[in-house]
């Protein structure tokens, strides 16, 4: 037994810790990879998924990172930790990291699973805990998606000295997804690489409560039908942060998406700390939303384009043809890219095709040329004496009435993306310039 009190839990010894578990001041249970718990519990998911970090190093690696957790110690992992003499809470794991005896670093995890949210008043409960406790972290897990681990879905003050992160469950499946394709960065362990296969199998069947963004807010339908009717709108309507959010959780949702078709993370817009606001000022003044999908090694970042008046989604690369040719043969060369796009699969290149469009961006003008794919042929009269610089080719999708529906529209545009990138993306290069060489007569 131990005759002191437990105070707190980084700077505190091991076995002292051990031994406030033995004198019931701290009470925890271990982290089970098959945990004696109902499917579908929260504490069954708290379980697995904490587990599968302590078995499956590179998961742990890049969670950790992540959390900017030291992942040179040794760490611990618990469910249902509470501390009877501090706080009446029950926090849902715990993972204590120990350097040289010392518990150096400690985390909580607040974990929720189907429709439930992120508590606002549970979170500043656990920051006033992890502060008294001298914890580092606490990170909240549930099917809410934000656009960086950095951002809550739920507005708090955070003490100074507490990270506060979140993590949606679909971003979680992504990361151990990703860690099993044939990569640099997949897990060398063939063992480790079964049990991540069995925790994606468990978070990936809906029984878990794990989902992934299926419904745009409401905001969303209230933002569409105002400017449908041509109501002012002002940056103070509380819908308009409601549906800017909105897409932020859903753009961030297809990159998850492609990162899951195609073995490597695919990327959101990043944002700043007044992205929000300056995204609130474009919309209300111009009726559009941009957003920015980031595919490594692919043509160019593939840009995307929320109309609301016309209520069209497009969706766009852009192509540098060869500079040393001139405009015919740079037009020609466009023309091949698309010849090849439709070749290499021809069933989603023509589902898609009639609304294709070839932007020619053009030298010191201020506008692009636009053509149809199937007015190709005229862009060589409307670029006469004109030096194109860049192709953007366009996929321009209407959505008429499921543009405002916010459970369609999440359909949509998930089915759009994909067939993008299938039928054109993923097929189209860039020019590069040739290696120069050596004069003959040198």
């Amino acid at each position: 037994m131990i005759g002191k009190k437990f105070t707190k839990l980084v700077g505190l010894r091991k076995d002292h810790f051990d031994l406030f578990i033995e004198s019931g001041q701290i009470q925890v249970q271990p982290a089970r990879l098959i945990p004696s718990l109902k499917t579908g519990d929260e504490m069954a998911l708290a379980s697995i998924f904490l587990s599968s970090l302590r078995l499956v190093k590179e998961y742990r690696d890049n969670i950790f990172k992540e959390l900017r957790l030291n992942r040179g110690g040794r760490a611990y992992y618990f469910t249902e930790a509470t501390f009877p003499d501090i706080d009446t809470s029950r926090v849902d794991g715990l993972i204590v990291i120990v350097v040289k005896g010392l518990i150096q670093e400690a985390a909580f995890f607040e974990m929720k699973n189907k429709n439930n949210r992120v508590d606002k008043s549970q979170v500043e409960r656990y920051l006033t805990l992890a502060n008294k406790l001298k914890v580092t972290n606490l990170v909240t897990v549930s099917n809410e998606f934000v656009r960086d681990s950095s951002i809550s879905p739920v507005k708090v003050r955070v003490p100074k000295h507490v990270l506060l992160s979140h993590f949606s469950w679909t971003y979680l499946r992504t990361i151990g997804q990703l860690l099993l394709f044939k990569n640099d960065d997949n897990i060398k362990d063939y063992d480790q690489v079964q049990i991540m296969q069995e925790v994606l199998a468990y978070i990936s069947n809906p029984t878990s409560g794990v989902s992934g963004y299926t419904q745009m807010k409401v905001g969303w339908k209230d933002l569409v039908e105002s400017v449908r009717a041509q109501k002012p709108m002002k940056v103070s309507d509380p819908y308009i942060e409601d549906a800017l959010l909105s897409w932020y959780e859903e753009e961030k949702d297809i990159a998850l998406l492609l990162s899951r078709k195609l073995g490597v993370l695919v990327k959101s817009t990043p944002k700043g700390k007044d992205s929000i606001k300056l995204d609130m000022l474009k919309l209300v003044k111009e009726n559009y939303i941009e957003g920015m999908l980031s595919v490594k090694d692919s043509v160019s970042d593939i840009k995307v384009i929320l109309e609301f008046e016309r209520r069209i989604v497009s969706m766009s690369v852009k192509t540098i043809p060869p500079m040393n040719k001139g405009t015919q043969a740079r037009i020609s060369w466009i023309a091949k890219q698309l010849q090849n796009c439709e070749k290499q699969n021809a069933e989603v290149f023509n589902k898609i095709g009639s609304n294709i469009w070839i932007e020619a961006s053009i030298k010191f003008a201020k506008e692009n040329i636009k053509v149809n794919l199937s007015e190709l042929d005229t862009l060589t009269e409307l670029t006469k004496g004109k030096e194109i610089q860049a192709f953007h080719v366009v996929l321009n999708e209407g959505y008429g009435a499921n543009f405002g529906s916010t459970k369609k529209f999440v359909e949509l545009i998930e089915n759009q993306i994909l067939a993008y990138y299938e039928g054109i993306v993923q097929h189209m290069t860039n020019w590069k310039r040739p290696a120069p060489k050596l004069d003959q007569y040198f």
